[in-house]
């Protein structure tokens, strides 16, 4: 379990609409992290099942709780609150099975309740991840479908296909050994390291180039998993280049 968020919340019939927050472990290290990457995967999953007509206000809350302003109650029809006596609990969970990630959500409420509960934890978090986390819980937003191995892809950024956790986990390291550089000793996020000397940029480009003509179906490459390799290859280029 690499991830996990309670969110509290009444039942679907009730008459009063109501969503809290419980036990949460959300790491962010580095940003988005683990924890930014369950959170958006919540809202991918619940955000296509809510009123068209309430998005300008979810928008408006994610910008409000960004900056750490005080946000009105209620909104999309639900009121935010800290007590949780007679409400029921959800549990939103990534877990990682090898080199793979997965969601598993324990779903009792209404999708509603479960995006806010997702933007309102992105909106405790610290002001320096802050950013990072919403902006991928807003790309989360515009997702359209089920939440697998494509919806985790494109909310990382890393394009189509399976999601490489180690990539997540990372990203330097990840990138290193992806092009070829010798990355050090797999580390975890708690785990300082010794400097690592990374590679010129010229350097960096001259290595992508030849390891996407040898990963190109049209250089003799088989085409099983070409997209997979050029994706990993192209964000290895650009965490180099960006780090």
């Amino acid at each position: 379990m690499l991830a996990d968020l309670e969110i509290l919340h009444s039942r679907p019939i009730a008459p009063t609409r109501r969503v809290a927050l419980g036990h949460a472990h959300l790491p962010v290290d580095p940003p988005p992290g683990f924890g930014g990457l369950l959170l958006a995967g919540v809202v991918a999953a619940h955000a296509q099942d809510i009123d068209p007509d309430l998005f300008p206000d979810l928008l408006r809350l994610t910008a409000q709780l960004e900056e750490g302003h005080r946000v009105p109650q209620p909104r999309l029809r639900y009121r935010f609150q800290v007590d949780t006596v007679g409400l029921l609990k959800s549990r939103m969970r990534l877990v990682g099975d090898g080199e793979a990630l997965r969601f598993s959500f324990e779903e009792k409420g209404t999708p509603a309740q479960y995006v806010l509960g997702a933007v309102y934890a992105a909106g405790r978090l610290d002001p320096s991840v802050r950013h990072s986390v919403m902006a991928t819980v807003r790309r989360a937003m515009r997702w359209v479908g089920p939440v697998g191995d494509d919806a985790i892809a494109a909310l990382t950024g890393t394009g189509p296909g399976t999601f490489a956790r180690a990539a997540f986990e990372n990203p330097v390291s990840w990138a290193l050994e992806t092009l070829g550089f010798g990355a050090p000793a797999p580390l975890t996020p708690r785990v300082s390291a010794l400097p690592v000397v990374m590679p010129a940029r010229a350097e960096v480009q001259r290595r992508f180039r030849e390891l996407l003509r040898v990963a190109h179906p049209d250089h003799g490459a088989a085409n099983e998993g070409a997209a997979q390799r050029i994706a990993d290859l192209r964000e290895a280029r650009r965490i180099l280049l960006t780090a």
